[in-house]
């Protein structure tokens, strides 16, 4: 997707921005439920970004392949960087840049997906294009690790997380061309996928989220 890679510009400049800008606080995000998830042999990561999930996911699960995706050609190369210098270099990974939109993902593949802080990035009707098909490629009992900005949920959360979040975008819509103009929460596409919910943690006065939804052990078939 040709506006996703403006990231390419901010790519050597993220890691620093997170620091100065978050702390620890987006990797904790991260990182909040991997620990739960059982042994996995196949997970795909999507807007991976700049390899920190990936880089776990490799110590987490040793043993398994990983499809790393991003429409980002410099994102993608800071990824591989951080793996191999953290991680070391593994043939379990597979780096591939291209558009969630338009690459096909093949029907129960993956026993997890992985998308941290990139949602986000998305208008409501390409969410309802996007999870439709990523949950698709989810194996019956598959998990979904999600991290992600939120609006919060009491009055003075809410009016804090708006501001922050009103800058975000407009920095990240000049700058990348970002597709988004505001946040669309998308528990409605997941529950609309048969996904449930398994655990939630929020922070950073409620701006901050961390997701853990689970596919049914046995997929319903659609009506025609």
């Amino acid at each position: 997707m040709a506006p996703m890679r403006g990231f390419d510009l901010l790519a050597p400049y993220y890691d620093l921005m997170e620091l100065v800008l978050a702390g620890g606080k987006l990797h904790r995000c991260r990182t909040a439920f991997l620990d739960q998830i059982a042994d996995c042999r196949n997970i795909l990561l999507v807007g991976e970004g700049h390899g920190r999930a990936l880089v776990e996911c490799c110590r987490r699960f040793p043993g398994a392949r990983i499809v790393c995706l991003d429409a980002s050609a410099g994102m993608l190369a800071r990824a591989r960087l951080r793996m191999e210098r953290e991680a070391g270099p593994t043939s379990n990974v597979e780096f591939i840049q291209a558009d969630v939109l338009d690459w096909p993902v093949r029907a129960q593949e993956f026993d997890l997906v992985v998308t941290n802080f990139f949602l986000d990035c998305f208008r409501r009707e390409q969410l309802e294009v996007i999870i439709p098909r990523l949950a698709g490629g989810l194996l019956p009992g598959g998990n979904w690790l999600l991290s992600d900005f939120q609006v919060g949920k009491k009055r003075g959360q809410r009016l804090r997380s708006k501001l922050i979040l009103w800058t975000m975008y407009c920095f990240f819509r000049a700058v990348t061309n970002l597709p988004a103009r505001r946040l669309c929460a998308p528990e409605e596409f997941l529950i609309r996928e048969g996904l449930h919910l398994r655990g939630q943690v929020e922070s950073e006065w409620g701006l901050l989220r961390s997701d853990w939804w689970q596919a049914a052990e046995q997929k319903a078939t659609r009506g025609c």
